[in-house]
């Protein structure tokens, strides 16, 4: 028998875009359906590949932490300041910005499951895609 929660999907939208400083702006807003909670990161890398494997490593900390992410993060809302220490040893800030980029990428994934290597290639390329379309607006000006 199956259980009610092999259809519960975690959704991850992921925009990436060059600051000022010519780094890379890798922003993830997550939406846990379990809890029914979302929770914006995002990481700064000098380089594309650099951001790939740090957003690879970041999904995979978001999908492995959830029940801490949560309890910290909502249940226990008033200590923000843990959650901010908590996500900074993987390398992730939180975002407080309302609004996210409308070019992104996204991607479904099973609660507590690793994420499978064939869900990031698709995404790497939509993310290199708007990168380069920012790249050739930009070189325009």
């Amino acid at each position: 028998m199956a259980t009610r929660t092999s259809s519960i999907r975690n959704d991850y939208r992921c925009s990436i875009e060059l600051n000022q400083a010519g780094k890379y702006c890798v922003r993830v807003q997550v939406h846990y359906p379990r809890h029914a909670w979302k929770l914006s990161v995002f990481f700064l890398a000098a380089s594309f590949d650099r951001a790939m494997k740090k957003l690879e490593e970041g999904l995979d900390f978001l999908q492995r932490q959830e029940e801490k992410l949560w309890f910290w993060g909502v249940d226990r809302a008033e200590d923000m300041g843990f959650s901010a220490e908590f996500l900074k040893e993987a390398g992730l800030k939180l975002d407080r910005r309302t609004e996210f980029p409308r070019k992104s990428t996204s991607v479904s994934l099973a609660p507590e499951r690793q994420v499978p290597a064939f869900v990031l290639g698709p995404m790497r390329r939509g993310l290199a895609e708007s990168v380069e379309v920012a790249r050739s607006v930009t070189a325009g000006d």
